[in-house]
């Protein structure tokens, strides 16, 4: 039997290379007799660009940039395809992993110095960028990105906007006049894990401003200043940022840059398996074991281990999933895509010891999974 090892992360616990290591070395103790193919996958969140540049043999370029509130770090960005394509990490400039609890401010975190690492990127002279936006600290709709590139915000009185994104709600035009002259002449994609649009109950900031350190009230001065967005870039532009799928993801970035970059929303999961000729991986394989921190009827919205089932079952694979938490109640939607799925926990814990023991779960749980896969596999 041959078992390919295809996990999300697990999201504030276990990078994806590490879960699929610890099943792998779960299948090695057991006593099934097999062997495995690790494939950490990636669906646009946190980690995702990481992925690409090992699995594309890239390179990475180190340049200093500004982190969500305004303080000079240093980042990375990669290059592929002998350096005609980029890949970048939001997350790498403008990731919540960059604060600390208490600096989570939406209203104050901007996008800006991923907006630098695309200039730079640019200056590269490279024709596509593949932008990975999990993980992010922002509810800026792009607008510190589109800065960064040359954009102006302006109010009524034709003064930059300053203390974006918080100042949004007196935008009254958007200058392009100084942007970028290279974004016409590069293809961006962004890669997405969620389907949310820009505004309402399932918008950016109602879903993800809480996620991010806005209050209540927080967040309802996010929705207003987003949706001045919107009206304003409507009336300039005629694109209706509110109607975009993927929009709301990372905060309003992907409406934002599609409106006024053109940038290609896709779904990151499919996105990631294409770039990284996942099908070729399946073609010599058994079965395949994917997984993350949570598998429920959200996880059918693109996230990766729906990817890659959907992939498993369009070969007629099976699928086992291993996550931290799984529905109580049997699903016919999740049973379609995963044969089995089992929860690694096997004791009732506080959140933060779960994911503190997760390797060691997923280790014990695999050895359980094989040891179960070699009673099927004894000869009569």
């Amino acid at each position: 039997m041959h078992i390919l090892i295809a996990p999300n992360a697990f999201k504030n616990s276990l990078a994806a290379p590490g879960v699929a290591e610890a099943i792998k070395e779960g299948l090695q103790i057991s006593k099934l007799k097999c062997t495995s193919e690790c494939f950490p996958v990636g669906d646009g969140g946190d980690g995702t660009g990481e992925l690409l540049l090992h699995h594309c043999h890239g390179v990475s370029e180190k340049v200093e940039v500004h982190d969500p509130l305004g303080r000079k770090i240093f980042s990375t960005f990669g290059l592929i395809d002998g350096g005609k394509t980029a890949i970048i990490e939001m997350a790498d400039a403008s990731g919540l992993r960059l604060l600390d609890p208490n600096e989570l401010d939406p209203l104050k975190a901007s996008s800006y110095g991923t907006g630098e690492l695309i200039s730079r990127a640019l200056e590269k002279g490279v024709e596509k960028i593949i932008l990975c936006i999990g993980g992010s600290a922002t509810v800026d709709g792009g607008v510190g990105i589109l800065q960064a590139l040359g954009c102006r915000f302006l109010n009524k009185d034709g003064n930059e906007l300053s203390d974006l994104p918080g100042s949004l709600s007196e935008l009254k035009e958007v200058d392009l006049s100084k942007l970028n002259k290279k974004t016409s002449n590069c293809k961006i994609i962004v890669l997405c894990d969620v389907e949310n649009v820009l505004l309402g109950e399932k918008g950016a900031a109602a879903v993800f401003g809480p996620q991010k350190g806005a209050t209540p009230e927080g967040v309802k001065k996010l929705e207003n200043s987003l949706a001045n967005l919107r009206n304003v870039v409507l009336e300039s532009t005629g694109k209706d940022m509110a109607m975009l799928k993927h929009g709301g993801a990372a905060g309003g970035v992907a409406a934002g840059l599609a409106a006024l970059l053109n940038a290609e929303l896709v779904n990151g999961i499919d996105h990631f398996l294409s770039m990284t000729n996942f099908e070729d991986a399946l073609k010599k394989t058994d079965l395949v074991i994917t997984g993350e921190g949570s598998i429920d009827l959200q996880t059918l919205d693109g996230k990766g281990p729906f990817g890659v089932a959907k992939k498993a079952k369009e070969k007629q694979l099976p699928v086992i999933a291993l996550a931290g938490k799984i529905p109580l109640q049997p699903s016919s939607s999740l049973d379609h895509y995963f044969d089995v799925m089992v929860c690694i926990n096997n004791e009732l814990m506080e959140l933060s010891s779960a994911m503190t023991h997760s390797k060691i779960n997923l280790v014990r749980t695999a050895a359980t999974i094989g040891n179960l896969l070699a009673l099927g596999n004894k000869p009569d």
